[in-house]
């Protein structure tokens, strides 16, 4: 939600006792369902676009674990941790805009979570996906996304990350 002019979440947002006022506003350029509750669906659709799951070749009968070096999990590291709480996504502009085309901070950092991981084997896929004009190449490196996360996490990083990895692979 939106409090005091900030995109925050209202479990950890920090209130001052010495305010007469407190403005509560639900996320911005969301349709609003009803009082403070935005519609989401829009917002998840386009997490599911990015096939959020672990994608493998390699078959492992029974219980067997897909494992990791320590260097590739940390690869991971202040990615795997956002909520969707959309605070990114409804801070930047460019959403704003084109909320049905570009995919946005939290899909995009998202993305790139599983384009980083070493055991995933559609990296290419994935990277041809995101390869659009809108899908991806609507952020203009604002930082609204940073700014707003309440988790302290970096979407226009890992967004740059995703650029960067397009032009390696062309």
């Amino acid at each position: 939600m939106n409090i005091n002019g900030c995109n925050t979440l209202a479990c950890i947002c920090p209130i001052d006792k010495k305010m007469d006022t407190i403005k509560l506003y639900p996320l911005p350029h969301m349709y609003v369902i009803r009082d403070l509750v935005p519609d989401m669906n829009n917002f998840y659709a386009q997490y599911k676009s990015i096939q959020p799951w672990l994608h493998s070749d390699v078959v492992k009968a029974g219980n067997v674990e897909f494992l990791q070096s320590k260097e590739d999990r940390d690869k991971l590291n202040g990615l795997y941790e956002c909520i969707l709480c959309a605070c990114c996504s409804t801070s930047c502009p460019s959403y704003w805009w084109n909320p049905e085309r570009y995919l946005g901070p939290a899909v995009l950092l998202q993305a790139f979570r599983w384009i980083e991981d070493s055991r995933d084997t559609m990296m290419l896929e994935r990277l041809e996906y995101l390869n659009d004009p809108f899908k991806l190449y609507r952020c203009h490196t604002i930082m609204n996304c940073t700014s707003a996360c309440p988790k302290h996490l970096n979407p226009a990083m890992a967004i740059a990350k995703i650029k960067k990895k397009l032009a390696l692979v062309q």
